[in-house]
């Protein structure tokens, strides 16, 4: 891993060509939150991604309506992607936003389709459904009304609070299908979150969404992620974060330390080694060339999460359970066995997820 010489706002890499999707408008917005930011409005050629078998993922299906994230999270494993469109991983990935325009019309035809099977299907996989971009583009109020019209079952992990605006569809979507609703929540310290996550709305804010869907009958599940070596994994940190968790009503706490895949670990030395430089040796230690820390950390960190949980009477949740995907339900219309679950309670499911033909491999999927 390389912790030094790395620029915050290098240019793209030498050689890289410049953006070019074609068909896609390039839009900017004369409002405060979009200064710097840029906008290609594309139509996708298809919208359900499959996830490649490799990843491990709970799911095995998903929707990225966005590509790029104004959430600016340092530790992003997602940058990478954006040198797939000879964009840079750093500044590019946060100010240069790819919106999928026809994703709602998209996703009824492809739910519409013979060889679709009505299997769960995740959000927030790649880059955050409720970024800055969603107060603008609208996207998800198509996209939940379509898997509520279907009666597909879904799941949305997000650090976005603008999914307050979308409780009342979801709640209709949980009526006839298993809907699963699951927030990041990694730190409480305002200091370090406005440096680590500048995009994002606060810690706190993020508790109060938790909250408000807990009161509307979701058991909504909390990823402690990423937990920070040297910034968040003190004794204090984690139980100050499990209370409030607890205290917001989640149903479950599942932590995951941080972990730095090629993309974000440039862009997460260079930040560190500006902001913290005093941490520079211990993450060098920590990570060496690898994009993980050592198991013996990771087990650490969950332990100690979990003693947290057991105090303040929160679920410590297996990491899957916020993807959990649910039996398939009945529906009417088309006689087939559709049995869910109420308000975010999918039921772990049995055997193999059904399987769809016809769709795009998905992009690079991580779950954080």
């Amino acid at each position: 891993m390389r912790w030094s010489n790395l620029a915050l706002d290098a240019p793209n890499p030498p050689g890289a060509l410049p953006l070019s999707i074609p068909g896609a408008v390039e839009r900017t917005f004369d409002a405060p939150g979009f200064a710097g930011m840029t906008f290609y409005e594309i139509q996708a050629r298809s919208i359900i991604s499959r996830v490649p078998a490799a990843s491990r993922m709970p799911f095995e299906y998903t929707i990225n309506p966005y590509r790029g994230c104004s959430h600016s999270c340092t530790y992003c494993f997602a940058r990478n992607t954006h040198t797939y469109l000879n964009l840079d991983a750093g500044r590019d990935f946060d100010t240069k936003v790819v919106v999928k325009v026809n994703a709602s019309r998209l996703l009824r035809k492809e739910l519409a389709a013979p060889a679709w099977a009505g299997a769960h299907i995740a959000m927030g996989t790649n880059v955050d459904c409720y970024q800055r971009a969603e107060g603008r583009y609208r996207l998800m109020p198509g996209i939940i009304e379509a898997l509520r019209d279907a009666a597909n079952p879904f799941s949305i992990l997000t650090k976005g609070t603008l999914i307050t605006r979308d409780l009342d569809l979801l709640r209709q979507a949980a009526e006839v299908t298993s809907v699963g609703v699951s927030f990041s929540v990694g730190l409480l310290d305002e200091t370090i979150w406005r440096r680590v996550e500048p995009g994002t709305p606060s810690p706190r804010r993020r508790l109060d969404a938790v909250r408000r869907f807990a009161d509307a009958g979701f058991a909504v599940h909390v990823l402690m992620a990423p937990i920070l070596p040297g910034l968040t994994d003190s004794d204090e940190s984690i139980d100050a974060t499990v209370a409030a968790i607890a205290a917001s009503g989640a149903a479950g706490v599942s932590p995951i330390a941080l972990h730095l895949r090629p993309g974000a670990r440039e862009w997460y030395a260079t930040w560190l080694g500006r902001t913290y430089p005093e941490l520079v040796e211990r993450y060098r230690a920590l990570f060496g060339q690898g994009s993980y820390a050592p198991k013996v950390y990771q087990r650490e960190i969950s332990a100690r999460v979990a003693l947290a949980a057991r105090r303040y009477g929160i679920g410590r949740a297996p990491m899957t359970d916020h993807r959990a995907i649910a039996e398939p339900r009945l529906s009417p219309a088309r006689g087939e066995d559709t049995r869910g679950a109420s308000y975010g309670h999918a039921p772990a499911a049995s055997g193999q997820a059904p399987a769809a033909r016809g769709h795009a491999p998905a992009e690079q999927l991580r779950l954080l």
